[in-house]
């Protein structure tokens, strides 16, 4: 069954790439941290590659729900993770900034 790459599919899987690289941030940064060992310091690149996985991972979510549930409840369920952990991570942030 090949792979159709429509906007709704690429916009639900960027949603979720979003979601989880916000709610995975202190992992987000380690890979971020490993990739400017291996680039160098301040590597603008460390920090798109580090990007890479999460589209992965967002991909493969957002399939599976279209699969389970349908288009429009994958891309719905994207937009209400990627809000939801935006909040958590601005939460999180704010929790580091105090102590």
């Amino acid at each position: 069954m090949p792979v159709d790459f429509d906007t709704a599919t690429i916009a639900g899987s960027a949603l979720w790439a979003i979601a989880f690289y916000w709610g995975f941030s202190p992992l987000s940064d380690r890979l971020i941290s490993a990739l400017e060992g291996w680039l160098g310091a301040d590597s603008p690149a460390a920090s798109l590659l580090s990007v890479v996985p999460f589209l992965g991972f967002g991909g493969l979510t957002h399939y599976g729900l279209t699969l389970s549930l349908g288009g429009s409840w994958a891309v719905s369920l994207g937009v209400i993770s990627a809000i939801g952990c935006g909040v958590y991570e601005l939460g999180r942030r704010d929790g580091q900034a105090s102590e």
